[in-house]
């Protein structure tokens, strides 16, 4: 082995620093012997690879948890409401409510307090007030949409959000279905807006407990199933939202995804938050949470919050130049190459490294060609 180089393999310390999108190489040089099996008795390399030309991705593999979309509270409204059912005392008891892991679509009961059920309605806007002739806004732009997808609204124009003479006899239509007193108004503990189906997560409150105002009754999930992860702070400046992911799933099989959302405060690491597991045996780095869309969420199946592994596939550099990270040298004057092997002979050339990626380094430079083997030491 020339006296100005040394392979790298075995004490390579390759030290892949973010900084304004480059990469800083540490090296440490490995000693000359028969355990390295790096040279053979002719010169020549114990092995070689091929320079190939391709894309290269620097991508990651992380611990994950396969969750539902977007954790929330339904709160109790208590008694006192219009039509809360109260009783004389003024109490409010919860006397059914949704199992953990039942789904719920519009229209359909999360709880019920002193036998009045609360039935879920489709809207971003949460209520806030009982809606009755004559109010506006988007919470009654909701409840005609609501309406009018239920059967009850023919005719009304749910684009508009103005509480009208016939939103009130959609709302008689839609008290009858059900039973209730056709009052053509509705009382703020009468429905719970959601974005959409809901997934209940768990019970925050027992049957016979008392419903007071604001106290959480249920928490809810979205019915679409997530990947939530957390990334150390350095490793989430590497990631945008809608970079593509693949995920191993629970049981096998993968799911394709992307990047929906990075947290923009970090925090510790508290697997059981919900933040995405990897708890690392107690690391205690500061953790940015980061939330991956499937591509196809219905194909997700496992239990909730089962472990996932999730590759980030980060940056990808189209048709470069690239060869096995351990066929690098350090040169003594500073920089690295490669061993070219040609017709039975050596020569050493200098390269600039890329980017890393699975095991291998792009390289630039006029001197390596696609397809030319470089040196390296055998396994």
């Amino acid at each position: 082995m020339s006296k100005r180089t040394k392979w790298l393999l075995g004490s390579l310390a390759v030290v892949l620093a973010v900084s304004g999108g480059g990469y800083a190489v540490v090296a440490q040089a490995g000693t000359d012997g028969k355990d390295g099996q790096r040279q053979r008795s002719d010169g020549l390399p114990a092995g070689s690879a091929p320079v190939t030309r391709g894309d290269l991705s620097s991508s990651v593999k992380v611990d994950g948890t396969l969750g539902f979309a977007k954790e929330h509270k339904i709160n109790a409204v208590g008694a006192g409401g219009a039509g809360a059912g109260a009783s004389a005392g003024g109490s409010a008891v919860l006397t059914w409510v949704a199992p953990a892991g039942s789904a719920v679509e519009r229209d359909g009961k999360l709880y019920e307090v002193n036998g009045k059920p609360v039935r879920l309605m489709y809207g971003t806007t949460p209520v806030y007030r009982s809606l009755k002739t004559g109010d506006k806004g988007e919470d009654v732009k909701q409840l005609k949409q609501n309406l009018q997808a239920l059967g009850f609204g023919t005719g009304l124009d749910a684009s508009d959000g103005t509480f009208t003479a016939g939103t009130a006899t959609a709302v008689k239509r839609w008290q009858k279905s059900h039973k209730a007193k056709e009052t053509g108004e509705v009382g703020k503990d009468d429905i719970a807006f959601a974005s959409g189906p809901q997934r209940v997560q768990k019970n925050d409150m027992a049957v016979g407990d008392e419903a007071a105002a604001g106290k959480p009754v249920l928490t809810l999930t979205g019915t679409e199933r997530v990947v939530r992860l957390q990334l150390d702070v350095a490793k989430a400046g590497t990631v945008k939202v809608g970079d593509p992911v693949t995920v191993s799933l629970p049981g096998g099989g993968t799911a394709n995804g992307k990047i929906g959302s990075i947290g923009s405060t970090a925090n510790g690491d508290d697997p059981s938050s919900g933040g995405g597991g990897g708890g690392g045996g107690g690391d205690k780095k500061p953790k940015i949470d980061v939330e991956v869309a499937l591509d196809n969420a219905a194909e997700a199946k496992g239990p909730d919050r089962a472990p996932v592994s999730v590759n980030l596939t980060g940056e990808v550099r189209k048709a470069v130049l690239s060869v096995p990270v351990n066929s690098l040298l350090a040169l003594a004057g500073g920089g690295f190459g490669v061993q070219v092997v040609e017709n039975g002979k050596v020569r050493e050339v200098k390269v600039e490294l890329g980017m890393f990626g699975k095991g291998r380094v792009e390289v630039k430079g006029d001197a390596l060609k696609e397809g030319m083997l470089v040196g390296v030491p055998s396994s």
